[in-house]
């Protein structure tokens, strides 16, 4: 009589836990970031610390005397006062200019509106640089603003090589993120709650003041937030319109990194503006938790 042997069940595979998964299904993406974010951001962060030469030769060593120079150097105070300052107005001008289109076009339905959203996100499809080229046409002295003003016999104001051009070209190459990010952010915003308060005896201004400006507070935050750090790392439009007498973090970095080939100032103004984009992000994170 022959003896059957028992084969043991095969062992049913455990299914892996949701941290597992979600794990694996970000590894892709943390893998992106840390080699095209995090390894070049400790890449500039090392090089911070270390000194120049007179021929742009790097002095391998760990030094804090750029930080010390840049930190200690009233220009550099000033020039990172003036950023965050031009940046801020430029981000509060964006925002008024964008609001109401953003309020129009959401309030807006059918064809209409899809001919609108064409219209706002068609300057995204074109460069910044050639933008910024169709503003020095607009605003050279023998532009079109200039010719329209020459016309009515009065003389036309300087609007190229200073700060007037850059806020212009600035504000309208950043409305379509602002009118983007105001868009995503009226959700909140139903028809019902101005026709409550209208009801109830608001007048049309106390309505937008007490209602519709509260809900559509995050995507304020939301725009103000993209703008102002677009605004601060720009470097096409203020080169090109401010002609190299406007000076502002992004256009230094590019001074210190190609022309004077000092690196390592160059690093640490970097990492300034990039703890400026912390500082921001902290305040969104802060302003959007109160408006919750």
């Amino acid at each position: 009589m022959m003896s059957t042997l028992a084969v043991p069940a095969p062992r049913a595979a455990r299914p892996m836990s949701p941290t597992a998964v979600a794990m694996l299904l970000l590894l892709p993406i943390a893998l992106v970031n840390a080699v095209g974010f995090l390894w070049p951001v400790f890449n500039l962060l090392r090089m911070s610390f270390k000194e120049s030469q007179a021929t742009g030769a790097l002095v391998e060593t760990f030094s804090l005397t750029t930080w010390s120079s840049v930190l200690g150097d009233s220009f550099t105070l000033e020039l990172i006062g003036n950023s965050i300052g031009v940046s801020l107005f430029i981000t509060v001008l964006t925002l008024l200019c964008s609001y109401p289109i953003a309020l129009y076009l959401h309030r807006s339905s059918g064809l209409w509106r899809t001919i609108l959203l064409v219209l706002v996100i068609a300057p995204l499809l074109t460069s910044a640089v050639v933008r910024t080229y169709g503003w020095i046409a607009i605003l050279s002295s023998q532009g079109l603003i200039a010719n329209v003003i020459g016309l009515v016999g009065l003389t036309p104001p300087r609007l190229m090589f200073n700060l007037t051009g850059v806020i212009i070209g600035l504000t309208e190459i950043l409305m379509p993120y602002m009118i983007l990010a105001l868009l995503s952010g009226f959700g909140r915003l139903d028809p019902r709650c101005e026709e409550a308060a209208l009801t109830l005896g608001a007048t049309p201004l106390k309505t937008f003041w007490r209602v519709v400006l509260p809900l559509t507070a995050p995507g304020m935050a939301l725009g103000c937030l993209l703008c102002f750090v677009l605004a601060i790392s720009s470097f096409v439009t203020p080169k090109l319109l401010g002609g190299g007498r406007v000076f502002l973090l992004a256009t230094e970095i590019y001074d210190q990194a190609i022309v004077t080939l000092n690196w390592p100032v160059a690093a640490t103004l970097s990492m300034i503006i990039l703890v400026l984009f912390g500082a921001a992000l902290a305040l969104y994170t802060r302003a959007l938790r109160r408006i919750a």
